[in-house]
């Protein structure tokens, strides 16, 4: 059934005219069913046809050859018939000739530039379906995404102004939210169509975005004359090759006065020539996330590149031993590593190891059953013995979030091999078993001042055991909080640091290697199968 009714007639007979398509004119005569939308082209054109044949009184219309006429939104309070009282630019519809007939159904729409035409028949989608196809990516669902170009927010105000007035003259309340968006009309038409081309549902929460960006060249300087009347709402922004992005145009269109518009723009609007084209189409999957744990055996490995100066002092990295693999599996573009805390080069992690997540960016690859995650952490494993990886596993983005909380208020073991200038006894040293939950007051340490702020921290020692091993030789085994500089803790960073291991003792005290024993944060997470 035609989704039009009586009372939307003069309303439709005058956009019709006008050169607006079907579908455009059921957006703004508020058809909200998706059906109508879904038909065909040409047939949507042939039943508007046949609906508007009824109106048996001849309409005048401007033709809107340049330069056009201005006119204002009130003189259209009179009727279609009034819109210009000079009658040499007017052209007679009626049944026999339609001005419709003539530009409508051979035109390109003057409101959506062509986005509701040629842009939602199956082979348009088509065409973008083999696109995503080709582009690898590995996904179940989708959400597909547009971005018009700006100046159609400009088509629309008028229209929407203009329709709005006629349909309060019949006594009808409507307001602007009232007209059906153009997305909205679009996602209806489209999204059944690639869920059959694809085999894949349509999902707004989908990680996997198709995104189309049209672009209509023709029309570009409509909207140029609201940065005239309001400057202060386009602004150039560095990340923007134009400042006449939508947000702007649509901030100006809510600001602007009507007189004003009306002076600037024509009515109605022009005719293009051409529809829109399509500036570029893009798949782009989300990031995942990979999680686990590692050991560091190596006492010459940083946790990410040692560059300084542009050089580059040592070959590996855990980040690298670790995400190069992970790159490559994934089919990712790029990958973020972080950890909960991090090691000096010279420092060993054992124990339990540290927690670390890897977000990969752009994967192509996403699914992976528990299997193939333990075979990925083998693979890791077997390319080096200076690290170690255990429990790897497809974690959310939520997740990475828990393994950064609270990171200072945690507890760390550190096992630290002491020297000291004088000769010692075990006696000498068993009194820092008794110390518990000491407080120390810590200066950013000169090693980390160049990317560390001068500050004062306080941590705390919460227990210390002590293993003697010879004169000038001690194992130290410490509890601490998570923030704390042991090597400064020991030998007290030239006073830095207060008290310290050399303070307690009245020694001067070294540290000659230093392990992470244990890390209590945990990665609580499942696999995504």
């Amino acid at each position: 059934m035609f989704p039009l009714t009586e009372e939307n007639k003069h309303v439709a007979q005058l956009l019709f005219n006008s050169g607006t398509c079907p579908r455009c004119i059921f957006r703004f005569c508020r058809v909200d069913l998706h059906a109508p939308y879904k038909l065909p082209s040409k047939e949507l054109f042939s039943d508007l046809e046949r609906f508007l044949e009824t109106e048996k009184d001849e309409l005048i219309l401007e033709v809107p050859n340049p330069p056009p006429k201005k006119i204002r939104l009130q003189e259209l309070e009179d009727g279609v018939e009034n819109l210009n009282e000079n009658t040499e630019n007017r052209i007679s519809v009626t049944k026999d000739e339609s001005f419709a007939s003539q530009h409508s159904n051979l035109g390109v729409c003057n409101v959506c530039l062509g986005i509701l035409q040629e842009f939602c028949e199956k082979e348009f989608i088509k065409k973008v379906c083999q696109k995503v196809e080709a582009s690898g990516f590995e996904f179940t669902n989708l959400v597909f995404s547009v971005s018009f170009p700006p100046q159609l927010s400009v088509r629309e105000f008028y229209v929407s102004e203009l329709v709005l007035m006629l349909f309060r003259k019949q006594s009808l309340l409507l307001g602007r939210n009232d007209v059906v968006q153009l997305k909205e009309a679009y996602k209806w038409i489209t999204h059944p169509l690639f869920s059959e081309e694809l085999g894949v549902p349509i999902d707004g929460k989908s990680l996997f975005e198709v995104s189309v960006v049209f672009a209509h060249p023709e029309t570009v300087e409509d909207c140029h004359f609201l940065a005239e009347v309001c400057p202060d709402c386009f602004k150039p922004a560095k990340n923007k090759q134009s400042v006449f992005t939508r947000m702007a145009v649509l901030k100006a269109l809510n600001k602007i006065k009507e007189e004003d518009f009306l002076k600037q723009f024509p009515c109605p609007p022009n005719l293009p020539k051409t529809v829109c084209t399509v500036l570029e189409t893009e798949c782009a999957h989300g990031a995942v996330f990979v999680a686990g744990r590692y050991n560091k055996y190596s006492r010459n490995l940083p946790q990410t590149p040692w560059i300084i100066d542009g050089e580059r002092k040592l070959e590996s990295s855990v980040e690298e031993l670790i995400s190069g693999h992970l790159l490559g599996v994934f089919k990712a573009d790029g990958f973020n590593f972080s950890s909960s805390g991090r090691e000096d080069v010279d420092v060993r992690t054992l124990g339990n190891g540290r927690p670390f997540a890897v977000e990969l960016v752009n994967p192509h690859r996403v699914h992976f059953t528990s299997q193939e995650i333990q075979e990925l952490q083998q693979k890791i494993n077997k390319s080096s013995d200076k690290i170690q990886v255990r429990d790897l596993q497809l974690v959310t983005r939520e997740a990475i979030g828990h393994m950064k909380e609270g990171e200072e208020e945690k507890t760390k073991t550190y096992s630290a091999l002491i020297w000291t200038n004088k000769a010692i006894q075990k006696n000498d040293i068993d009194f820092l078993n008794d110390i518990k939950d000491l407080k120390i007051d810590q200066k950013t340490p000169l090693r980390v001042l160049h990317r560390r702020p001068l500050a004062v921290r306080t941590r705390a020692i919460h227990s210390m055991e002590t293993h003697y091993l010879d004169e000038h030789h001690f194992r130290l085994y410490l509890k601490t909080q998570a923030g704390t500089y042991i090597k400064e803790f020991v030998h007290g960073d030239f006073g830095r640091t207060k008290p310290n291991i050399g303070s307690l003792m009245n020694v001067t005290a070294d540290i000659l290697e230093l392990d992470v024993e244990v890390s209590y944060l945990m990665v609580e997470c499942t696999f995504s199968n």
